[in-house]
């Protein structure tokens, strides 16, 4: 019998760094920044862009979304940590990390308001699909969490529910400001 047939070993390591990763993963940054985008892309739909509006999204998504990713590092170090203790290096580079997938959910509507002009989308049809693919990630990020964590099918599906909810209450806001 080899160390991983026994259990030990290699196999044992893996199923181990697995599990940590699952108790550390957190995946809020994602959920939070993919209803960012999409309100974001709501303020676009308001009539709130100039003369070139495909740009001045894309813009506003990534600079919107790194501001809010400083504002959550700065509330991390700061607001819990620095009564305690100065945070180190480390520790400030694992809160950035922890909280860049505020940043990286507003990656895909970036992306698609980029691609819209190749799909011949107009800018109302280029802002609903940004607010689709930031809605598709939101979706996304709370699935993907819930099932790092070792949810049951039962919970994925309740989590996938209330974000679909979530992202329909963002159009019907949506639809409210343009009409």
């Amino acid at each position: 019998m080899t160390a991983g047939e026994t259990g030990t070993g290699r196999s044992t390591d893996r199923r181990e760094r697995r599990a940590a990763l699952r108790a550390h993963a957190d995946y809020t940054g994602g959920v939070y920044g993919s209803m960012l985008a999409a309100s974001v892309v709501i303020g676009g739909l308001a009539g709130t862009l100039g003369s070139f509006p495909r740009a001045e999204l894309v813009l506003l998504l990534l600079l919107t979304s790194l501001v809010f990713w400083i504002a959550h590092v700065h509330a991390k170090l700061f607001g819990a940590r620095l009564a305690r203790r100065t945070p180190d290096r480390r520790v400030i580079l694992r809160v950035c990390r922890e909280e860049w997938p505020i940043v990286k959910a507003a990656v895909p509507p970036a992306g698609a308001i980029a691609v819209s002009p190749v799909l011949g989308l107009d800018v109302q049809g280029t802002l609903w699909l940004a607010l689709s693919v930031a809605i598709t990630g939101q979706v996304g990020w709370s699935v993907a969490a819930a099932h790092r964590a070792g949810a049951p099918l039962r919970l994925m599906a309740i989590t996938a529910t209330v974000n679909v909810l979530l992202g329909l209450a963002i159009v019907v806001v949506k639809i409210a400001v343009t009409h």
